[in-house]
């Protein structure tokens, strides 16, 4: 549906929406662009060159900081933890493809090791070690329209429990993202992704080994 809706169910999902394509866009290599008011859903409503307008189309609305409040709070999350990031590359100008080269990472499916590259391909997960913050994440997202249940990697250290729940974009606020430093632990070998939904994982590793070899 397009257009303003008091539909919650619509509501809920457009929100969803919104954080998942914030996420990825936060969480990215290089630099995210990021128009005033996208951390608040504001809304041109399809005109992309209203610059010229000194109306309501161009204008910022802000009742919509409480109104989205929970999309402000979302975003305020991730950029806090987006400053804690390695910037050394950046110093030293590295282009995208040697960083995606030196990485020490594993594509995945709903199973381990079998991403699905097709055209019709609805899911996608991978798990990528953060250099020397001793620290595996482990990505989900699942634009399929159902849930689904992913495998999750090892975890070097074999503690019980080890992966911790940073975001899942499928919970309702506030527990769809934390401070990261408090993210709770998840138990088993599984992690169901609710339909259209992005989920971020942490676990802790010791520093310097290769946590993901033993699944890709």
């Amino acid at each position: 549906m397009e257009g303003p809706t008091d539909d919650p169910a619509i509501e809920r999902l457009r929100s969803r929406q919104v954080k998942n394509f914030l996420t990825v866009t936060l969480l990215s290599l290089g630099v995210p662009m990021l128009l005033m008011g996208d951390e608040v859903r504001r809304t041109q409503r399809g005109n992309n060159n209203a610059y010229c307008l000194d109306d309501d189309t161009n204008w910022f609305d802000w009742a919509l900081v409480s109104k989205h409040a929970d999309v402000h709070r979302f975003v305020t999350l991730l950029n806090k933890r987006r400053l804690l990031r390695d910037v050394e590359h950046e110093r030293q100008r590295m282009s995208l493809t040697q960083l995606v080269r030196r990485a020490d990472k594993a594509w995945h499916g709903v199973k381990l090791n079998q991403p699905d590259w097709s055209p019709q391909s609805h899911v996608i997960a991978f798990s990528v070690e953060l250099g020397d913050e001793g620290l595996l994440a482990h990505f989900i997202l699942n634009a399929y329209w159902e849930p689904l249940e992913f495998e999750l990697p090892p975890v070097s250290n074999r503690e019980r429990d080890a992966w911790r729940r940073w975001i899942d974009t499928g919970l309702d606020s506030p527990h769809d993202i934390v401070p990261w430093e408090q993210a709770p632990s998840i138990p088993g070998h599984t992690y169901k992704a609710q339909a259209r939904s992005v989920v971020l994982l942490l676990a802790h590793v010791k520093a310097g080994k290769n946590p993901t070899s033993s699944v890709g």
